[in-house]
């Protein structure tokens, strides 16, 4: 049995798709208390919209959105090891997962801006 070293890329790709879980599973919350605001009325929505539009809260967007396909890729991932025979190239696929989630972040970004 070969131990897996904790710098392994796809011991990296299970912590993030773990930790993208907790975090959206944190934000996911405060995304319907804050839609649950409509309730209150125009104004009280028109101010978390308004809030909605400062810079870091943009950023927090973009990660947020990076997190969702990171999270998205990471359960794509295990399905095909559960579903196929194990190939070294599926640890290409890993990497090129997070490649792939920072760039539909960074045009999420682009639209955000």
């Amino acid at each position: 049995m070969m131990l897996v070293r904790q710098t392994h890329l796809l011991w990296w790709a299970a912590l993030v798709h773990r930790v993208s879980g907790l975090v959206l599973a944190i934000f996911l919350p405060i995304h319907f208390l804050v839609l649950g605001l409509a309730i209150e009325g125009d104004v009280v929505l028109d101010q978390a919209l308004i809030w909605s539009e400062r810079l870091p809260v943009k950023f927090a967007e973009i990660g947020l959105v990076f997190l969702l396909v990171v999270h998205l890729a990471g359960g794509l991932r295990v399905l095909v090891l559960e579903a196929l025979a194990w190939h070294d190239w599926q640890k290409t696929l890993a990497g090129a997962a997070i490649g792939f989630s920072a760039l539909i972040a960074l045009l999420f970004g682009l639209r955000v801006f």
